[in-house]
């Protein structure tokens, strides 16, 4: 599945075009590489996604296209999350 839609599928981001606008600034990397939205993602892979002052990292433990919100989380497990003041 590609980077963007896993990212809005699992509701990390809201909207295919911001998962996308968000690769192309290099704020997501996979497995320790910059991603472009393109990217294919895989079965335990590792995201970093960059929100400004907050950094997630997540292990992908699911890729399913169409997933209810309510079950969205299951998707990926977070390893990490760090806010910056």
């Amino acid at each position: 599945m590609r980077l963007d839609k896993f990212l809005k599928a699992s509701r990390l981001i809201k909207r295919r075009t911001l998962a996308k606008e968000a690769c192309d600034r290099g704020q997501v990397t996979v497995n320790n590489r910059m991603a472009k939205a393109g990217t294919e993602i895989k079965l335990d892979d590792i995201l970093v996604i960059n929100f400004g002052n907050r950094t997630l990292k997540i292990k992908i433990v699911s890729v399913q296209e169409n997933v209810p919100a309510k079950t969205a989380t299951s998707l990926y497990e977070i390893l990490e999350d760090s806010r910056s003041l």
